[in-house]
């Protein structure tokens, strides 16, 4: 039984046929299933899904590439949305500064209000981080320091000692079918390293679709084989992998659990 820790389903590509998207899913096993938010328009339709489906939750967030459109999504807007039963999440958010689309400094002030929200929630942060591996591993650290947040990096590509840092603060890493590219090597050598019991799995559906499925939109169907593909490198069985990083998600995500 495998829990994709990250998926959009709300997504064009998914949304057109949600039903079979997630009949699809459960037929593989995937039995837990989180939608996560991108921008405020969507909250509403990611949250009644969830309603809908008892093996799917939501979180309420901004994607730092949606930071300059939400200048007014702040600390209080998120807690507030955050009270809802089936929202377990805050984020995704923060920094993305490979393409660039909302300003630097917007996106670490989201990104701190949104810290601020799980620390005073409870409730982990998504984290988003490319190109800003040093301002991410900064501003979590600092933040840490104002009191503890639980979290995860959600889509981990990034070094070995970004991976230390995260871990070192409690955090947790989620690998996504990335893992499984024939270019993906120094992500594969960092994955077999990562301790279990802070270990996700995750499609960051529908995009990042694994072998075998490349060139086709991600389902949380294929979170299995990327499962499969994780515990051969990792050298364990696929039905202990799918079971320690389901443990792990309702672990973190405890109100799901609840």
């Amino acid at each position: 039984m495998f829990a994709d820790s990250h998926c959009h389903l709300n997504y064009p590509g998914l949304v057109e046929d949600q039903r079979a998207v997630i009949d699809r899913a459960q037929a593989r096993g995937v039995t837990a299933m989180l939608n996560i938010a991108t921008r405020e328009s969507d909250w509403d339709a990611i949250i009644a899904t969830a309603d809908c489906e008892p093996g799917v939750w939501a979180t309420v967030g901004i994607h730092p590439h949606e930071a300059d459109a939400h200048p007014d999504v702040g600390t209080a807007r998120l807690i507030e949305a955050a009270t809802h039963p089936r929202v377990v999440g805050i984020g995704e958010t923060g920094l993305d500064y490979h393409y660039d689309h909302s300003d630097r400094d917007q996106q670490r002030r989201s990104f701190r209000a949104h810290i601020a929200a799980s620390r005073d929630t409870g409730l982990p942060i998504i984290v988003h981080t490319r190109d800003a591996e040093d301002d991410t591993a900064e501003i979590m650290a600092d933040e840490m320091g104002k009191g503890a947040y639980p979290g995860v990096i959600h889509c981990f590509t990034a070094s070995a000692e970004f991976a230390t840092k995260a871990l070192a603060l409690g955090l947790y890493i989620s690998i996504s079918g990335i893992v499984t590219f024939k270019n993906a090597r120094d992500l594969q050598a960092i994955a077999t390293t990562l301790p279990a019991d802070r270990l996700l799995i995750e499609t960051d559906a529908p995009f990042l679709a694994p072998v075998p499925h490349r060139g086709r939109p991600g389902e949380p169907a294929f979170v299995a084989d990327t499962a499969a593909f994780l515990a051969r490198l990792r050298g364990v069985p696929v039905e202990e992998l799918a079971a320690q990083t389901r443990a792990n998600f309702f672990t973190l995500f405890d109100k799901a659990a609840a």
